[in-house]
């Protein structure tokens, strides 16, 4: 059975937001938010915009004791129209002191200029 060409798309860029993320590359980051992008992060605070949400990961990789976050999609769901998509899964941060604290997580992609882009996702923490 071969997987919906929507589904690989937005789990490849999840791939690339994980290796960027690692690569602490923030700038870089940001053709893969809306530009309303909404972020709610594992401690319950609000980050509105993408402009705030690159802030965000610059301020984290500054950290020399910050590793990565990692994102791995569980399931993904096309909706009809093919122009938004559902992802949720698991997600995990690490720190070089061999702390980590993870958890669930849901990400509203939206298709923008032909490209999936993040615009809301939901971080709940469940460990750490």
């Amino acid at each position: 059975m071969t997987e919906d060409p929507n589904v690989e798309a937005v789990r490849a860029r999840r791939r690339q937001t994980n290796a960027l993320i690692a690569a602490r590359q923030a700038q870089r980051l940001r053709p893969f938010f809306t530009v309303d992008a909404c972020v709610i992060v594992g401690d319950g605070a609000l980050i509105t915009g993408a402009d705030a949400v690159i802030a965000a990961f610059d301020a984290q990789f500054r950290d020399p004791t910050f590793i990565t976050y990692v994102r791995e999609p569980e399931r993904v769901e096309i909706a009809e129209g093919d122009e938004r998509a559902a992802e949720s899964g698991r997600w995990v941060g690490r720190w070089r002191d061999g702390s980590e604290m993870g958890g669930a997580y849901l990400a509203a992609w939206r298709r923008v200029r032909g490209q999936w882009a993040i615009e809301r996702e939901l971080f709940v923490t469940l460990k750490g």
